[in-house]
């Protein structure tokens, strides 16, 4: 009978990972988080009208804007005003 150490016995481990998804819609990687007036937002949720952002970019909002980065256009804007 052979004896076998513990480096070559066999044996089997399981590994648990972790997979988070994010739902992201086709043409996502090409949008951004874009500044607008808060009051503005609330119209447009109201009435449907688009809005202006700080950059120029006009567009109807309807999607979580924490699942994107900020504008570089909107935040340099905001940061000349603010600054």
């Amino acid at each position: 009978m052979v004896e076998q150490s513990e480096e070559t016995r066999g044996g089997t481990a399981t590994i648990e990972r972790t997979e988070t998804t994010q739902s992201v819609e086709a043409g996502d990687h090409e949008r951004f988080a874009h500044y607008v007036q808060k009051e503005k937002i609330m119209e447009s949720a109201l009435s449907g009208e688009p809005v202006i952002a700080l950059c120029g970019k006009v567009w109807t909002p309807g999607r979580d804007p924490k699942k994107f980065p900020v504008c570089p256009e909107c935040k340099e804007v905001y940061d000349s005003l603010m600054g």
